[in-house]
């Protein structure tokens, strides 16, 4: 007796008790979309003496570390991406003008002896805290000369904040001051300019009472300069932090109020359980029994699912969210697969009983499980490596969930359903009939690939349609692959979009993009400042910023040319992987098909005027890999089929394979559907636009693997010189031992 069901039982239990201690004992680490906060993308950039290298960016980052502990935010999380990116999050810093200013600033601060008053005019001299020229010698102390710095005040000295500062060594700043002690009360000599950036932040005048080039002992000094509390929190911020050693660009900032990400999480987490709860209750009605225990294996890839999340300290984005909702469509797809196969196994041979059918549907199913979930995952893997932000989280989630939803379904579900089928009626274990829809396909045996050319000829027209409308309207690009800001708000009362539009234009913006629905208004405009997006805000009146994103014109073009290389990839890898899992003209049948499935999903956003950004880059590539999926199963079972009949006409074959995959293809579709619906009625806008994606991607798809990709494969093979498949020989039975041959 074989003890793989004991190993495989042993193995369950071990999943499900480690994802269950997870899950109680690990917090996820949620992205700034969904708790609130600001993310900063720099460059580093080169300067007159210093490249930036990757070892400028390290030394970079570390100084921006100092400064975002020194502001005094939880948790910040600064990475350095590629050479020259540095990609910065700080939770609860909603101030977008604040954190770029005191983050970015280059704060190169230097102390200098005062050379004297210098001429309106001068181009050596640099004006004061007054705006008095002043001409100052070299630095005596540079910012690498300073300990710490820190805001303070104090009521005896008067109103006001000031900002102490503590020096490495007592003796430059002791023998700068004694120098200045020394010139006339009065002088501008006896003054120290302290220079931040190029610019005079204070210039105090040495007390009488230190003596001349004695100077001022103790190794520290105050900056005073009627500053507020926040001014001299931010600089002493900089001076603390230090200077950085490269000049840094801009090139990215978003910023989400922590509203939005409430709303966001409790939207995605309805969206999850209604999907979840609506597909298990469609897997229970057409599969009884064992469609139970796969509801309760879904439950466990949830816990699976979470648990990996949070041990691997991976950030939960709203994306990432919808990836994880999205990945259950390819846990019941495994299900689907194993329990239609076990179906058709027990109505060949219903002697064999439940078990022997079961145990043939996983084996069977296998190829066509792994193939597609392959797929998926390359498809995520290019969304990881190409995609940035929220989206690159979107990446890591599916592939999490797919990785989830294999054990899921192979493990915990073949685990269950095993320990249990035995006690079944073939009635009520849903394994007994092969339903109503295979019996009515396999009674009237319609033989949809006589009119494969016909079927092209529609999709031919489709896709004229939608490349109509990709030339008629364009695409609707956002501010993610064109550069520029997008700013959204919450009015206290409704208003209507003529009335926004003429309050931004007041601001002086009369191009901005402006779209109001109900209490929400959406402005979008070029590249503008903090400042800009400040009057902006006073000019539409009594209204709460949610969201503000801006992209530089650089990274836009750079995440445009990434998300059509992502796509081509897509197309690339899927073509490569089914070459090689199975016959060039399948792997060609299934690309081409799925040139149209994108081409009839973009046409339709260019017509309806949906915005095209990194979310619905990560619903396209999603909408690859489901695609890809189906057609993977279809062209799996043609393989089968024709492997076991090579003489067989093959437009027979395919017309069979479809057949037999109709019921598996209604039933998946149906389960992600349900998903997909719950997210689009419950996601709220932020992921609308990416259900609906998704839907028209997966409906699209799926006409496409029988319509497009079979009559494709059939007309690919009357010109092709490749041999049918060879059916597979039987091994030959090994003689006794002793025996003579």
């Amino acid at each position: 007796m074989s003890r793989a069901p004991v190993w495989r039982a042993v193995a369950a239990l071990a999943v499900i008790a480690t994802s269950l201690y997870l899950v109680f004992t690990m917090t996820p680490r949620l992205g700034l979309d969904l708790r609130g906060g600001t993310q900063l993308v720099f460059e580093t950039m080169d300067s007159p003496t210093v490249k930036a290298d990757s070892a400028a960016a390290d030394r970079t980052l570390e100084v921006l570390h100092r400064r975002a502990d020194a502001l005094g935010v939880v948790d910040p999380t600064l990475v350095r991406s590629g050479e020259k990116r540095i990609i910065v999050e700080l939770p609860g810093v909603l101030d977008s003008r604040k954190a770029a200013e005191v983050i970015g600033k280059t704060a190169q601060l230097s102390f200098h002896a005062v050379t004297g008053q210098a001429q309106p005019g001068d181009k050596k001299a640099l004006p004061d805290e007054g705006g008095q020229p002043l001409l100052i010698g070299p630095a005596v102390i540079s910012g690498d000369g300073v300990t710490d710095a820190s805001a303070r005040t104090d009521p005896q000295q008067g109103p006001g904040w000031f900002v102490t500062v503590d020096f490495r060594e007592a003796g430059p700043w002791q023998k700068l001051t004694g120098a200045a002690a020394c010139q006339p009360v009065g002088d501008p000599q006896r003054r120290v300019a302290i220079v931040l950036d190029n610019k005079i932040i204070s210039s105090p005048q040495v007390n009488e009472t230190v003596p001349c080039t004695g100077g001022m002992p103790g190794g520290s000094t105050s900056i005073t300069g009627s500053f507020t509390v926040e001014e001299a929190q931010d600089l002493a911020a900089l001076i603390k932090g230090g200077s950085l050693p490269v000049p840094l660009q801009m090139v990215e900032q978003r910023t989400v109020g922590p509203t939005l990400g409430a709303e966001a999480i409790e939207a995605s987490a309805m969206a999850g359980i209604v999907g979840v709860l609506l597909t298990a209750l469609f897997i229970i009605v057409i599969y009884r029994l064992v469609g139970v225990l796969a509801a309760i294996a879904l439950a466990i890839y949830g816990a699976i699912s979470y648990g990996a999340l949070v041990a691997l300290g991976a950030t939960l984005t709203l994306p990432g969210l919808a990836g994880f909702v999205l990945a259950i469509g390819m846990a019941v797809d495994a299900n689907v697969l194993v329990f239609e196969r076990a179906r058709e196994e027990y109505a060949k041979a219903p002697g064999r009983g439940l078990r022997r059918a079961l145990d043939l549907g996983f084996k069977n199913a296998w190829s066509a499980i792994a193939d597609s979930n392959i797929t998926t995952l390359l498809a995520a893997g290019l969304l990881f490596w190409l995609a940035s932000g929220p989206v690159k989280g979107f990446g890591v989630t599916l592939s999490i969930g797919v990785i989830a939803s294999l054990i899921s379904a192979m493990l915990i579900t073949r685990v269950l359903t095993q320990s249990t089928i035995a006690k079944m009626s073939p009635r009520l274990s849903g394994l007994g009939s092969v339903g109503r829809l295979r019996t009515w396909l396999t009674r009237r045996d319609p033989q949809v690939m006589r009119r494969g050319r016909l079927w092209l000829a529609v999709a031919g027209g489709v896709l004229v349609v939608a490349v109509a409308g990709l030339a008629a309207r364009g695409l609707n690009f956002g501010v993610e692959f064109t550069g520029g800001r997008l700013v959204e708000y919450t009015a206290a009362q409704p208003m209507s979009a003529d009335v926004a539009r003429e309050a931004v234009s007041r601001a002086g913006f009369p191009s901005a993009v402006v779209q109001t629905s109900g209490d929400a208004i959406s402005v979008r405009t070029g590249q503008i400042s903090g400042d800009d997006a400040a009057r902006i805000e006073q000019a539409l009146g009594d209204v709460t910023k949610v969201r503000d994103e801006l992209i530089g014109p650089s990274l836009g073009e750079e995440l445009r040319r990434n998300a059509l290389i992502a796509l081509g990839l897509a197309l690339a890898a899927q073509l490569g992987y089914l070459a090689f899992r199975f016959r060039w003209t399948f792997g060609l049948a299934a690309v081409l098909a799925l040139f149209v499935d994108a081409a009839i999903v973009l046409g339709v956003f260019a017509w309806l005027g949906k915005p095209i950004d990194g979310v619905f880059l990560a619903a396209m590539l999603t909408i690859v890999g489901y695609s890809v999926n189906d057609k993977v199963v279809v062209f799996d079972r043609v393989r089968e089929l024709w492997t076991a009949r090579p003489k067989a006409p093959f437009a027979g074959v395919v017309n069979s394979a479809i057949l037999q995959t109709v019921p598996r293809t209604v039933n998946t579709g149906l389960g992600a559907l349900f998903i997909l619906a719950a997210l689009a009625f419950f996601g709220g806008d932020s992921l609308r636009d990416f259900a609906i994606a998704l839907l028209l991607g997966i409906v699209v798809g799926t006409l496409s693997s029988s319509f497009v990709a079979g009559p494709l494969a059939i007309e690919f093979e009357r010109r092709s010189k490749q041999p049918p498949p060879q059916p597979k020989q039987p091994k030959a039975a090994r003689p006794p031992s002793g025996a003579v041959l």
